[in-house]
């Protein structure tokens, strides 16, 4: 294992080991509690499973909570599955060894990632608002998900919070593939995964008892009451 990654043991290889998002996030708090009350530590939270994830992080950790705004890029026939991210800034990951692999043409990969960026940019709108973007230079910023399946949405994460010079960037997140954990531990200085599974066949909502999608509506909802409280 890389010496900057942190799991728990006891769930390795597990499903199902968390009731929902919120206990999850509640166990990871508890590992990063070095970061507790620390003005200079800011949440950063992937939409929208992510973000009942980070509100429970910062307000377990009394830290600020705001998010960024990443998409997959998605297989045309599959939405589940993602060949690469875009992320707020510009930011761009794609798998080419994937995209030979599915046999798909530039035409199909550019459609794919016009259709992930256009999200992003509706999602940037529809949760800011008119809300600053935070000043990320100098902080140590905890990027949370909900779970890591390939990994490329959190490494777009990553590489476009890195560009702002950030003092620490930690990776957290409640389960993990062990693939993505290889590709994102050379990433970040942290990365904390509490329940890594090793099976080819991976999928974030294994870790989960109770599951459903976060609607944008939900989404928000706890934007707001972490904003305005």
């Amino acid at each position: 294992m890389f010496p900057n990654v942190v799991e728990d043991p006891s769930l390795r290889d597990k499903t199902f080991v968390f009731t929902d998002r919120l206990l999850g996030a509640k166990l990871l708090a508890q590992k990063l509690s070095a970061y507790a009350h620390d003005t200079d530590s800011i949440t950063l939270a992937i939409p929208a499973g992510g973000i009942p994830v980070g509100y429970v992080m910062s307000t377990t950790l009394a830290i600020a909570l705001d998010l960024i705004v990443v998409r997959k890029v998605q297989v045309p026939w599959d939405p589940e599955v993602g060949f690469g991210a875009v992320a707020w800034k510009g930011e761009m990951i794609l798998d080419r060894h994937m995209i030979a692999q599915l046999g798909l043409s530039e035409t199909e990969v550019d459609k794919a990632v016009s259709k992930a960026s256009a999200n992003v940019r509706e999602r940037v709108e529809k949760f800011r608002k008119d809300r600053p973007l935070p000043d990320l230079r100098g902080k140590k910023v905890l990027i949370v998900d909900d779970g890591l399946a390939t990994g490329f949405t959190m490494l777009a994460a990553v590489r476009t919070v890195k560009k702002e010079k950030p003092d620490e960037t930690i990776v957290a997140v409640p389960t993990a593939s062990m693939s993505a954990i290889e590709l994102l531990a050379k990433e970040a200085d942290l990365l904390v995964a509490l329940n890594i599974r090793t099976e080819p066949f991976f999928a974030v909502a294994d870790a989960y008892k109770n599951w459903s999608d976060v609607s944008e509506a939900e989404a928000v909802k706890f934007l707001e009451r972490a904003w305005h409280s």
